[in-house]
């Protein structure tokens, strides 16, 4: 287990994507000016935060139930549990997972992503992921990329635009990842609630945060190259396996697990 870096300095001045996620959770690791963001976007925005949330959830179990015991989770945002270390080393108590997040309030909460499992291991970086390079870096001090490495990319990528290279950034990580890795990645739709859609990007232009809402082709492009795991490309309560079925809710989050060829 590392130890997190000293206490960051945190500007409650403008708002940011964790602090606001934190806050439509229902948590209190947020300021009034993300409160102020959060409180302007639709009643949906509050139901897809959780489906997201719960999509996590049953993709890291799933992945556990395979045997990965390697996780990089980039856009971690504030510890809400049960993180994603706890769900995976319930499985395999031996996983090994490195956090990221570029908010420094994160930081300041890492110590409760590094109670791993007394076997397992648990990571934190202060880092962007329009920096992979670094990222990687850094992870590569923890994990063996040698080996299988599951990438988790959960309501990042609505984060970066088109135009800030978000394929690209998401090819360059996938590229270094081994034959039977996986990327789980989640994206917010521009095609499914398409008026609350509207209201979300301009409520978060209006804080400065530029949203690159995706069509369903749009999120797909993200998994080219690789094999989706069953049930594919899905809404986030329509992505499940065996029996563990969310109770049927609309969803405006597309999401997929995929392989690594």
């Amino acid at each position: 287990m590392t130890a997190p870096a000293s206490r960051p300095r945190i500007d409650t001045s403008q708002a940011h994507p964790a602090r606001v996620y934190d806050w439509l959770l229902g948590g209190k690791d947020n300021y009034p000016v993300d409160e102020a963001v959060g409180a302007q976007l639709p009643p949906e925005a509050r139901d897809a935060a959780r489906q997201n949330r719960e999509f996590m959830h049953r993709a890291a179990g799933w992945l556990a139930a395979q045997g990965v015991d390697q996780y990089l989770d980039i856009g971690t945002g504030i510890p809400t549990a049960p993180n994603l270390h706890q769900i995976v080393q319930r499985t395999v108590p031996t996983a090994k997972i490195v956090y990221t997040d570029n908010d420094p309030i994160v930081l300041a909460h890492a110590q409760a992503l590094l109670v791993s499992s007394p076997e397992g291991v648990t990571d934190y970086i202060e880092g962007d992921v329009r920096e992979p390079a670094a990222i990687l870096e850094h992870a590569r001090t923890v994990l063996d990329f040698g080996r299988p490495v599951a990438l988790s990319l959960i309501a990042l990528m609505h984060f970066v635009a088109d135009d800030e290279e978000a394929y690209g950034i998401v090819a360059s990580l996938v590229s270094e990842l081994p034959s039977g890795s996986y990327l789980t990645l989640s994206n917010a739709a521009s095609d499914l609630f398409v008026e609350q859609g509207a209201q979300v990007r301009e409520q978060y232009a209006k804080a400065g945060m530029k949203l690159g809402l995706r069509t369903r082709d749009g999120v797909a492009r993200f998994f080219d190259g690789l094999d989706l795991v069953a049930p594919g490309l899905t809404t986030a309560t329509e992505w499940f396996r065996d029996d563990n079925a969310p109770e049927p809710e609309d969803s405006g989050i597309y999401v997929a697990v995929a392989r690594v060829p």
